[in-house]
């Protein structure tokens, strides 16, 4: 089917993206906006947008001027009777959209595609409430839809294939990567996404590390682009929470349960960038200079390498030491009450740059800061935490990738699928199964079955196919 006019219903920085990617593509666009006054903020979007990539380089004067010609603003979705396909992009409310879609069935011709720009809501829902079902899909774009180049098509049971297979090839016409999936709330990106965010508050509001803490740990040790209080401050705090809600609406899941640190930030109007102020304040300064331990001796356990670091930088090993510190990657209290001093005890659990250090309940405040000390002085960043399986980064990273490894064993989507989604979607480094394959399938099963034995929690045991994989000894994921 040839998509010739395009319609998208909502112009705020979403749909108006969404109308500059079409509108580059050379296709002719209908914009639409409830007034007027929503309608000129459109095309400010339009115009500022365009105007950066000009001044960017990306386009010419004249390329603008082309653009900018092809998109005609309307407040009349009358104008849209003769789309070929027309995009929804208003607010994540299902009531408004089944009530634009029900108005969109009677306005378009027979032969048009209707398309949500939703990020959780049910599709199904959305193609119920029309009388053309099978032409109805999921066209969800990402933020800033003229430069993200992922774009997840959504099918439901009873949408037509033909459709499906013309919008994925129009995404590919858009300079777009299509991930076909199924209508399952969050998809593929905000299914791992949102419950990784949403595990990070929790261990906030449990006392495992601060948010400072946090953010470093996941930014340093995994490489990705911002920590997860940085990233929930970016997408808004209360998109975040909508998005939980849906997604536990569908699974009734402890992991998709919004945090209650979430709920009470929302509650409080502190929504992150877009109220200047959520996880973090916009204004917030440096944080103070921390206080100096003054440790000199030291002792460790399970690295002979850490040893040799900090004695070259200057420090003592010693039988009676200021700091015992025990590397590995599980806590460490057990070894503490067999030590005469265990007050003097610390896990580390290094994930260069980043130095994870768990005191236990019997760690001293001195042997806490001496350890801090120590891992700076030798260019590592310290992260205290609590004596916990998985302290941070492992607790955070391993149910985000048995997560996707459930969602590629329940036949969801592709191995291929899932870290192209992950990747273009959220810029990550690698996919979830790239990243599985380079820590390691054995460890990554080992530092579940850990978290699962802590906390009792369903969503933390092994995925039965990884669990599979690990015992007949291999080390990854069969592909086709």
């Amino acid at each position: 089917m040839a998509f010739d006019r395009v319609g998208v219903v909502g112009l705020g920085t979403m749909g108006a993206g969404i109308a500059e990617v079409f509108a580059r593509a050379g296709i002719r666009v209908i914009g639409v906006e409830a007034d007027a006054e929503a309608l000129a903020r459109g095309r400010g979007h339009l115009e500022r947008s365009t105007g950066r990539a000009v001044d960017k380089g990306k386009l010419t004067a004249a390329e603008r001027e082309e653009i900018l010609g092809r998109v005609t603003l309307t407040t009349s979705r009358g104008d849209l009777r003769e789309a070929d396909l027309v995009v929804e992009a208003i607010p994540e409310v299902l009531e408004y959209k089944l009530a634009l879609f029900g108005e969109l069935d009677r306005i378009c011709k027979p032969s048009a595609v209707l398309a949500t720009n939703t990020s959780s809501l049910p599709v199904t829902a959305l193609a119920a409430a029309t009388g053309r079902a099978s032409q109805v899909v999921g066209l969800h774009f990402f933020n800033p839809a003229p430069v993200m180049r992922l774009v997840e098509v959504v099918g439901t049971v009873v949408t037509s294939p033909s459709v499906l297979s013309d919008i994925s090839d129009l995404s590919g016409n858009l300079g777009k990567r299509a991930i076909v999936v199924g209508d399952r709330a969050g998809f593929v990106v905000n299914r791992l996404l949102l419950p990784y965010l949403n595990h990070a508050a929790q261990l906030l509001e449990q006392g495992t590390a601060d948010r400072d803490g946090i953010d470093a740990a996941v930014k340093l040790g995994a490489g990705l682009p911002m920590g997860p209080f940085t990233l929930l401050d970016l997408i808004g705090l209360d998109t975040a929470y909508e998005i939980m809600g849906v997604l536990f609406d569908e699974t009734r899941s402890w992991r998709h349960a919004p945090a209650p640190l979430l709920r009470e930030l929302v509650g409080a109007g502190l929504l992150g960038r877009k109220s200047g102020r959520g996880f973090y304040a916009s204004a917030e300064g440096p944080a103070a200079p921390a206080d100096t331990s003054g440790v000199s001796t030291f002792a460790v356990q399970g690295s002979p390498s850490l040893a040799v670091r900090l004695a070259e930088a200057g420090f003592k090993e010693s039988d009676d030491p200021d700091v015992v510190l025990h590397v590995g990657d599980r806590p460490v209290v057990e070894h503490a009450v067999r030590l005469a001093r265990p007050e003097r005890l610390v896990g580390v659990h290094l994930a260069e740059p980043v130095a994870e250090l768990a005191a236990t309940v019997l760690t001293s405040p001195e042997a806490a800061l001496a350890a801090r000390d120590l891992m700076t002085v030798i260019g590592l960043t310290p992260v205290a935490c609590r004596d916990r399986a998985g302290f941070v980064l492992d607790a955070l990273i391993f149910p985000y990738l048995n997560d996707a490894v459930r969602m590629y064993e329940s036949g969801y989507a592709s191995i291929d699928d899932i870290d192209t989604a992950m990747r273009l979607g959220c810029g990550y480094p690698q996919g979830p199964f790239e990243m599985l394959e380079s820590l390691g399938l054995a460890r990554v099963r080992d530092g579940l079955r850990a978290l699962y034995a802590e906390y009792r929690e369903p969503a933390f045991a092994p995925a039965p196919l990884l669990d599979q994989l690990v015992t007949a000894g291999l080390s990854a994921f069969p592909r086709p």
